[in-house]
């Protein structure tokens, strides 16, 4: 019963959250175009199962998603399963990052905005740009960038170091990458934060804080969208680079035998 009324509830929520999309969608269509939409009954159906969707979707993750995350935290951060007082020593929390890498690259993978940008991307370029390359090359960046936040987390050290550095990378990387990658690799580390990373990623970083001494949920639990947003940059460019220089460098070998 309670998880009756806690769909109820969530999809009350997600018809107020929609409501101002629709309204400015119908005034710009009635009142600006002056023109009734195509296929209307198609139309509402499609807003139907957005507002369907997005509520189980939303509560899975509160059912699911955060509690796990949260467990996962704290069973790797537990004395009992890491052996000893790990206080002070960030080495001993190595499971910590390889799982952190794991679930941001297979949450990145799964990402529907990232789905839709990929595919849209390889369309657009016919084929030049891989669709399954870019996903993986997001997938990476956001990977490193979980783990990196969570060595910060874990270290205690202040996170706008790492966000400075970051940010000097990429525009390292915007002076050199193809003008045609800068763009979309710009675009990608905004796809990340989306309805399947952010949550994950979220209850990891508070889980994480809640459960190493000295760190607070507030100040340190926050933060790990911000590396996986910042690093998929740095991975699309860098992906890019590494393509273009072997292009290069097969049309040399090419030209050197004619």
């Amino acid at each position: 019963m309670d998880l009756i009324l806690h769909i109820v509830n969530g999809f009350a929520s997600t018809v107020l959250d929609v409501a101002p999309i629709v309204a400015i969608l119908l005034a710009f269509q009635f009142v600006v175009i002056r023109r009734a939409p195509p296929n209307p009954h198609r139309i509402v159906i499609g807003f139907v199962y957005v507002v369907v969707g997005l509520t189980l979707f939303l509560v899975g993750l509160e059912e699911a998603l955060f509690p796990i995350g949260e467990a996962m935290a704290l069973q790797l951060t537990h004395p009992a399963f890491i052996g000893t007082d790990a206080t002070g020593n960030w080495t001993l929390y190595y499971w910590v990052y390889i799982f952190a890498f794991a679930v941001g690259f297979s949450a990145t993978v799964a990402e529907p905005a990232l789905i839709a940008v990929s595919l849209k991307a390889q369309q657009i370029s016919g084929g030049s740009l891989s669709a399954v390359g870019l996903r993986l090359a997001v997938a990476v960046g956001v990977a490193v960038g979980v783990s990196v936040g969570t060595f910060r987390i874990v270290t205690g050290t202040p996170i706008h170091y790492y966000i400075m550095a970051g940010y000097l990378i990429v525009i390292i990387q915007t002076m050199r990458a193809p003008r045609m990658i800068i763009p979309l690799a710009y675009d990608s580390g905004g796809v990340t934060t989306s309805t399947v990373t952010v949550p994950v990623v979220a209850a990891l970083g508070l889980g994480l804080a809640s459960t190493i001494p000295g760190r607070s949920p507030l100040i340190d639990g926050f933060g790990l969208i911000a590396f996986a947003s910042l690093f998929p940059m740095m991975s699309v460019m860098g992906y890019a680079q590494v393509a273009d220089f072997l292009n290069r460098r097969s049309q040399l070998k090419d030209a050197k035998l004619e």
